[in-house]
């Protein structure tokens, strides 16, 4: 064992212990500050209280503001879901002429002409649509948005499946529909559970379409309402803050937890082997 080599594993240790410390001083304080009778913007051991709990849920939009929440993502979660299984499975089972041309160039228009570069045109387009302040429109936005990508990355657990199972259900009379819902999509079943997970996710802590698409505070998600908790001198309600922020992360760290218990994050296109 060379001093280079000594050298070289504390300095990797010394790394992965500042990355790791990184991560957890958020955790900690979203942790400890909620139930801190003075909560601040560093880490302490907290004097104990449960009164920041009662003003966050006496605040009145809170609640309401993470139903919000649960509906624009659970809508977007199952539209994007939906929508990708049958592209994928078309672009997978359909000779298309330019079908692999068409389904880069969707991802990398999506990855390209960012949100923020669409807002515009998407307003002007949600307008005209008369989906201004409705949920079901930033629902919409969110599910054109993250759909390219989700088809392309569906696409491959859909190309794993064997088309051996399908000729053998049509032999038995199963009309293309019923191949999708009997046979593909069960074998295809990962991957659909890891467009679901991503596309929520993707949307809970989504702030900029909410925000430019409703205007009524009893309409906006967790993620906008979260940046009106302010004081009477215009600076952070600490009170609030950390309750919101740990009841916001509450409903990811659980649907993770739901799909980890199915599937352990282990996800295989097609066949486990």
């Amino acid at each position: 064992m060379t001093p280079t080599y000594v050298v070289r594993r504390i300095g990797f240790y010394v790394l992965i212990a500042a990355i790791t410390l990184f991560f957890a001083v958020p955790m900690l304080w979203i942790a400890s500050a909620p139930f801190d009778e003075s909560p601040g913007l560093g880490v302490k051991w907290p004097d104990w209280t449960l009164d920041n709990v009662r003003k966050t849920l006496d605040h009145p939009y809170a609640l309401h503001s993470m139903v919000n929440s649960l509906v624009i993502c659970v809508t977007t979660a199952i539209g994007v879901t939906a929508f990708a299984a049958l592209a994928s499975y078309a672009l997978s089972r359909v000779r298309i002429p330019g079908r692999d041309a068409l389904l880069y160039g969707l991802l990398l228009l999506s990855s390209v002409v960012t949100g923020t570069a669409a807002m515009v045109p998407i307003f002007v387009m949600m307008f005209q649509l008369g989906l201004i302040d409705s949920r079901f429109g930033v629902a919409l936005v969110m599910t054109g948005g993250l759909l390219p990508a989700a088809i392309f990355i569906l696409k491959d657990f859909v190309d794993a499946v064997p088309k051996s199972y399908e000729e053998s259900a049509r032999v038995f009379g199963a009309s293309t529909g019923q191949i999708l819902r009997d046979v593909v999509l069960p074998v295809a079943r990962p991957g659909l559970a890891t467009i679901l997970v991503w596309a929520f996710v993707n949307s809970w802590g989504n702030f900029l379409v909410p925000f430019l698409l409703i205007r009524s505070i009893e309409l906006q998600p967790g993620a906008v309402l979260l940046q009106t908790f302010t004081d009477e001198g215009g600076s952070a309600n600490l009170s609030v803050i950390p309750v919101f922020s740990l009841l916001f992360s509450i409903p990811v760290v659980v649907l993770y937890l739901l799909v980890n218990s199915r599937y352990g994050f282990r996800f295989h296109g097609g066949i486990k082997s």
